[in-house]
């Protein structure tokens, strides 16, 4: 299979290693699922929305790959214990999870619904929670497993209008280094890629609120502009490889230096 847009894979790292994507049904997901196919993984494209998934798995098919789509809401307890169970029983033993499904909105927090905040922290944190306890026992039975979750950098910083998100985020951060601490020594590691802006369909959620101040955007915005999916991709399928052995509890900031 030869390397997706933006990929420089130069050898099949995962060759023989079954994955497990969320969000892949387009942006960050979308493109980590076809890294992750590029250098032989049989990868699992989990999305709750089908149609963007199977589009997914028809790309990576298409150019010689292995995938399968399951539609699934990472939210729901039953929904995930079923798909994992499933991906290990027809692809084979998950060995790496990426957690890159997540949703987020701008909004002023004193006018915040509480439905808006719950659905972005179900989403966003507790999604990888029921994903890595569901995909823990399978790595840890042949002890041997990369979990790599999507934060952000506003898990790293504060951002205006975005107290959802930014609390989500914090907690993907900390939920990453309790289980590489926790799991560390029995073959599971754990990271994070915290992304700066990325050019996905997740940007058109941010549209400022009535009466917001612009300036704040400057403070979360690069001059070297909005990175690319599969910019961001590249650093988690690192995260996943052998090549990133020795690293574990990691948050690697892909964000053009907001955080410098």
């Amino acid at each position: 299979m030869s390397p997706g847009p933006g990929s420089t894979a130069s050898a099949r790292r995962f060759e023989g290693r079954t994955a497990v994507v969320t969000g892949a049904g387009s942006g960050i997901g979308r493109a980590t699922a076809i890294r992750l196919a590029d250098e032989g993984a049989v990868v699992a494209c989990l999305d709750v929305v089908a149609e963007n998934v199977e589009e997914t798995v028809s790309t990576i098919t298409s150019a010689g790959g292995t995938a399968a789509a399951h539609r699934c809401d990472v939210t729901d307890e039953s929904d995930v214990n079923d798909t994992v169970d499933h991906v290990a029983s027809d692809l084979g033993t998950p060995t790496v999870l990426c957690n890159v499904a997540g949703i987020g909105m701008f909004a002023h927090t004193a006018e915040m619904s509480l439905a808006s905040w719950q659905r972005i922290l179900a989403v966003n944190l507790t999604g990888p929670f029921l994903m890595s306890r569901a995909v823990l026992p399978h790595m840890l039975e042949p002890s041997s497993g990369s979990i790599v979750n999507v934060a952000s950098t506003s898990g790293l910083m504060g951002a205006a209008y975005s107290a959802a998100y930014c609390a989500s985020k914090g907690g993907v951060v900390l939920l990453t280094k309790a289980m590489a601490i926790e799991y560390a020594g029995r073959g599971v590691r754990v990271n994070a890629v915290a992304p700066g802006m990325v050019d996905t369909p997740l940007i058109s959620e941010f549209s400022l609120p009535d009466g917001a101040d612009p300036k704040h955007i400057r403070r979360i915005t690069s001059r070297l502009g909005a990175s690319t999916p599969a910019q961001i991709a590249a650093s988690i399928v690192f995260l996943a490889s052998d090549e990133s052995a020795y690293t574990t509890g990691a948050v690697l900031a892909v964000d053009g230096g907001i955080t410098a």
